[in-house]
């Protein structure tokens, strides 16, 4: 790698750094300040154009306004960076810089072997703060590559909180009790159950920049870095799960529906897919982890708008929408996520579980008024609290709320976007 270009790369990224627009502010920064302190390198994933670099210049403006490294490998002259190029990029650093303690390297999943200069360098008393889209970042293998002095968090895109903030509107507790402000929550609701959270598509409105992300997924994420030879089949599987999000699917399955050789390639090209953050898959709940293995998993977009973009399928699956957007929130509080069957194969849409193994038990629906769809949903909930000795569970809908009492158990209903604003 040749030495000019690198500083070439650097001053131009120094540049657009000092313009940068910090954008709203994350929720995750609260949690990153607590990691400041330690001397682990933090890794922030998430899918493309979720936000990872703004969080940076987060990190950056809060907590290093004494200065820090700051380096972007996604940028196309610097194919071909090697291991051994670090100490050329370290040299330049100090010259532009001077000597500093923090290093801010995003997008480096695009270095092979990149956590050796890492690991030396923290080995000599600095501090990383490392992006990327690949899911390959969170893992225990990095974790004992470096040592374990990593910590890792997943960003995605915007809460409902978080939007609302984009919008520019501040509700305070006492918003949801006020019919104007909890009329403006509910307008809110309604455009970010259809648009989603992606950042540089809700400011500028423009679809094709979804459409944008999610053929860099396929093509620059999956099929270059894999070499995938079947380009048709992952794109069919990659329209089949946004057009079929909050639904089931069994590998045996999508290898008859792609004409595959082989369940163990369906296996691979969803598990592509969801290392690069497109979806999340969900196993259904069971004591026994071969059940859990062998039985029938549900598939989860990591965006709706993404989703209605790519798919063309939003106005039909509303229903299913809400139960991606739920799924989500879950995610985001960092919750031990599963799907539910009782032993009469009635579904139950979530089952939490906390690190004390309680149980909380979930059901997203449209709406109540349907007399079938009451019975469905609670009957589900109240078979599923018997079997698995619970006392309570709740229903999120788009406007329901109240509370049932039956054969000792209680459902609490609430409106999604009132739970949405509740931590």
């Amino acid at each position: 790698m040749n030495k000019n270009l690198i500083k070439e790369v650097i001053l131009e990224q120094k540049s657009a750094r000092e313009n940068f627009d910090l954008g709203i502010k994350r929720a995750l920064l609260g949690l990153i300040g607590q990691y400041v302190p330690l001397p682990h390198t933090l890794v922030i994933s998430g899918i493309r154009r979720v936000g990872k670099s703004t969080l940076l210049a987060q990190i950056m403006d809060s907590f290093y306004k004494q200065g820090s490294y700051y380096f972007n490998f996604e940028d196309e002259r610097l194919i071909g960076f090697k291991l051994s190029d670090f100490n050329l990029l370290y040299e330049t650093l100090l010259e532009v810089y001077g000597e500093r303690k923090v290093f801010f390297f995003d997008e480096i999943q695009n270095v092979p072997k990149w956590e050796i200069f890492v690991r030396r360098m923290q080995d000599k008393g600095h501090k990383f703060f490392i992006t990327g889209s690949n899911a390959s970042l969170l893992s225990k293998e990095l974790s004992t590559k470096l040592t374990g002095r990593v910590l890792s968090l997943e960003l995605y895109p915007f809460s409902f909180r978080e939007f609302l903030a984009f919008k520019g509107f501040f509700p305070d507790k006492q918003a949801l009790y006020n019919t104007t402000e909890r009329g403006k929550i509910k307008r809110y609701f309604n455009q970010y159950l259809i648009k989603g959270g992606m950042p540089e598509y809700l400011k500028y409105n423009d679809t094709s920049l979804l459409k944008h992300v999610y053929e860099d997924i396929l093509y620059r994420d999956i099929v270059a870095r894999y070499e995938i030879k079947q380009i048709k089949a992952l794109r069919e599987l990659g329209l089949y799960f946004l057009s079929n999000t909050a639904g089931l699917f069994s590998y045996n399955g999508l290898k008859r529906f792609l004409q595959l050789g082989s369940v163990n390639t369906a296996k691979s090209y969803a598990g592509y897919l969801e290392n690069s953050f497109l979806i999340s898959t969900l196993n259904r709940f069971s004591y026994s982890l071969k059940q859990q293995f062998i039985a029938n998993k549900k598939v989860y977009c990591i965006d709706s708008g993404l989703a209605a973009a790519v798919a063309f399928a939003f106005s039909k699956n509303r229903g299913k929408f809400l139960e991606n957007l739920v799924f989500l929130e879950l995610k985001r509080r960092f919750q031990e996520v599963y799907y539910y069957k009782t032993a009469a194969n009635l579904e139950v849409d979530f089952l939490i579980r906390d690190k004390g193994q309680k149980k909380s038990l979930i059901q997203v629906t449209q709406s109540l008024a349907d007399e079938k769809t009451r019975d469905r949903e609670i009957k589900a909930l109240i078979s599923a609290l018997k079997e698995l000795n619970g006392k309570s569970a709740v229903i999120l809908s788009e406007d329901d709320e109240e509370r049932i009492k039956i054969a000792g158990k209680t459902i609490t209903v609430v409106p999604i976007y009132k739970w949405l604003l509740s931590q």
